[in-house]
């Protein structure tokens, strides 16, 4: 029996290859939110007005999110040759990104009860002004998607089975900022010349469904990484690479995410004496996606 690694000396660096890029687009993402944040809470204060204090508030969550996903670019980039982290720190974005999709989940369950609150006891709302900010929130939301949205679609266009989640958690954050405060225009407009209040906390209870269902589907695919969830796509890529000799089997087989664009897989292998662990990694070759290696070879 022999067992061996794809290299006798070799790195766990395993972070994306827009990393830095990704990190920067983020930390302005978050001082736009900041700026937007401090600007709707003053104003608030000095206006009177509690929806722009509340608005603001609601921004402060985001901007608390989106800090985390810069704070997860810090540590994995701070981090990612520390001896302690045995496949490197490629997986902590996943872990920002779960963490988002946390807070995401709240913010619409508070954004739900609120809006179901107002519609069964509704409150002046002074239209001017809140359409005004929320107009404003909006351009500073349609900034932020096109900051982050092109790192996201970077990223996708070099890697098709998986991408940085701590990069598409910022981007839903900013979309879901983006699709209330279109929901509060529409909703502000049709209250302001229609006489349509209600219209308000109906959109605000539409907003919280959506919003709720992107955190749970963001949720589903960062725990898929953090539990380590077999890729289905390259186990199946592995096997026919492997096993369409004929001379050898797989007997047990691991294959996981560590980074954005890496995966690791552990190959045990029963085959005839023609065949060693030194030909299997050379099969394996073809499987792009592999970036840690360690085969295991048997003979019958």
């Amino acid at each position: 029996m022999s067992s061996t690694s794809i290299n006798h000396t070799h790195g766990h660096v395993f972070l994306g290859s827009a990393h830095d890029e990704n990190a920067k687009r983020t930390l302005w993402v978050v001082a736009l939110t900041l700026v937007m944040m401090v600007g709707e809470i003053t104003a608030g204060y000095l206006t009177g007005s509690m929806a722009l204090l509340a608005d603001g508030f609601h921004m402060a969550t985001h901007a608390g999110a989106l800090g985390i996903a810069a704070a997860a670019y810090s540590y994995a980039k701070r981090h990612a040759c520390n001896q302690r982290y045995s496949f490197g720190t490629g997986k902590v974005g996943d872990l920002g990104g779960f963490a988002s999709a946390l807070i995401l989940g709240m913010v619409s369950l508070a954004i739900g009860v609120e809006s179901v609150m107002r519609l069964l006891q509704p409150t002046e709302i002074q239209f001017g002004t809140a359409t005004l900010i929320a107009i404003a929130g909006l351009i500073v939301n349609i900034v932020s998607a096109l900051l982050l949205g092109h790192g996201h679609s970077h990223e996708h266009e070099h890697d098709h089975h998986g991408n940085d989640n701590n990069l598409k958690s910022a981007y839903v954050h900013v979309i879901a900022d983006a699709l209330t405060s279109v929901l509060a225009i529409a909703a502000l407009l049709a209250g302001r010349f229609f006489g349509w209040v209600w219209l308000d906390p109906a959109m605000g209870i539409v907003g919280a469904i959506v919003i709720a269902r992107w955190a749970w589907t963001l949720m589903g695919v960062t725990a898929a990484v953090l539990l380590d969830q077999t890729d289905t796509h390259v186990a199946e890529e592995i096997r026919e690479q492997v096993e369409t000799p004929g001379d050898v089997i797989i007997t047990d087989l691991h294959v996981w995410r560590v980074g954005p664009q890496a995966h690791a897989a552990i190959v045990s292998v029963l085959g005839e004496v023609t065949a060693n662990a030194d030909s299997i990694r050379t099969r394996l070759k073809q499987v792009h996606e592999i970036r840690h290696l360690t085969v295991e070879f048997r003979p019958a």
